[in-house]
């Protein structure tokens, strides 16, 4: 085993792995559309991911979180700031929806095609765990482990629900209304400035309700709906040495989204869960060092979780 503090330069591959792929998309966007705007949008993204996860890899255990805070603040500004407020863009998923009703396959439409139906195929949730604008924000409150587990029941359901209330919003409006999609207009400014004051104050207000910062991540945020579907299949995902995991509870305890990580593990298996947002705190918190990611091939259909079953 080696000492914490060693670097080991091989642990760069995916860094330089998520940069090759976000420029590959970026140079194929510019060619076949003739914006430069691609070539610096996926280009930034793609080099941020990987400062962040070249960050994470050369810091000690206990200090790689700091890698993934990183990420998320260098994409997370970026969307929100750069391409929201100044640029106008309205990247919530209402916005997503209003752009495909008006055919215009540019902007908030890639944004989710890359990141949150199309992306788990390959970076799994990753989204969730180093570039999403609202986590940025919760993972700075101090509920950093749900204690209690995943609360069972109607709760499990109501991201569906707000899925479901976003999607009929923008038909009512589109059909009913004859709301019509007004690029980089106050407008959409003005959709993106309140949805992201709701989804804060609602975040901020469960996370210290629940003692949970992810709570607005299993409960209430309707994204997941789309990248559940697709990250399934994912590529990447948490692999294990059930050889050397002596069952400690450790991986399971730290899981922001209360995955019991060893069961999977001890079953010969990857990771299938599609609750999993490949933040690697499992991976950083095992002292045996069996836990890591790997690419491949499986089927995510088990969701081994920990509910709280205290009522």
């Amino acid at each position: 085993m080696k000492p914490e503090n060693t670097f080991d330069f091989s642990s760069l591959k995916m860094s330089l792995i998520m940069m090759l792929i976000f420029w590959i998309i970026a140079v194929f966007l510019w060619q076949t559309t003739s914006s430069i705007f691609y070539l610096f949008n996926f280009g930034y993204i793609g080099t941020a991911l990987g400062v962040g996860i070249g960050v994470y890899s050369a810091l000690p255990k206990r200090k790689k979180l700091w890698g993934r805070r990183l990420a998320q603040f260098l994409i997370g500004a970026y969307l929100l700031v750069f391409l929201g407020l100044i640029q106008r863009e309205n990247m919530q998923i209402e916005g997503f929806f209003f752009y495909i009703l008006a055919g215009f396959y540019s902007g908030s439409v890639i944004h989710y095609l890359v990141a949150k139906v199309a992306g788990p195929l390959v970076f799994n949730r990753g989204w969730c765990g180093w570039a999403c604008w609202t986590v940025m924000v919760l993972d700075l409150l101090p509920y950093k482990h749900n204690k209690r587990g995943r609360l069972p029941g109607k709760w499990d359901y109501l991201r569906y629900i707000h899925f479901a209330l976003s999607l009929g919003l923008a038909i009512v409006l589109w059909w009913g209304l004859d709301y019509r999609i007004q690029e980089q207009s106050l407008v959409e400014l003005y959709w993106l400035l309140g949805g992201n004051i709701l989804y804060y104050a609602v975040g901020i207000a469960l996370a210290y309700a629940l003692q949970d910062n992810r709570a607005f991540c299993k409960y209430i945020c309707p994204v997941p709906v789309l990248q559940k579907i697709t990250s399934r299949f994912a590529l990447l995902k948490i692999v294990g040495d059930a050889e050397k995991c002596n069952d400690c509870g450790a991986c399971n305890r730290i899981c922001p989204m209360d995955i019991r990580v060893s069961e999977y593990i001890l079953n010969n298996q990857r990771v299938l869960s599609t609750e999993c947002i490949i933040c690697l705190e499992c991976v950083d918190v095992c002292a045996k060092d069996a836990l890591d990611t790997s690419f491949g091939f499986d089927f995510g259909n088990r969701e081994l979780l920990n509910w709280d079953i205290s009522d």
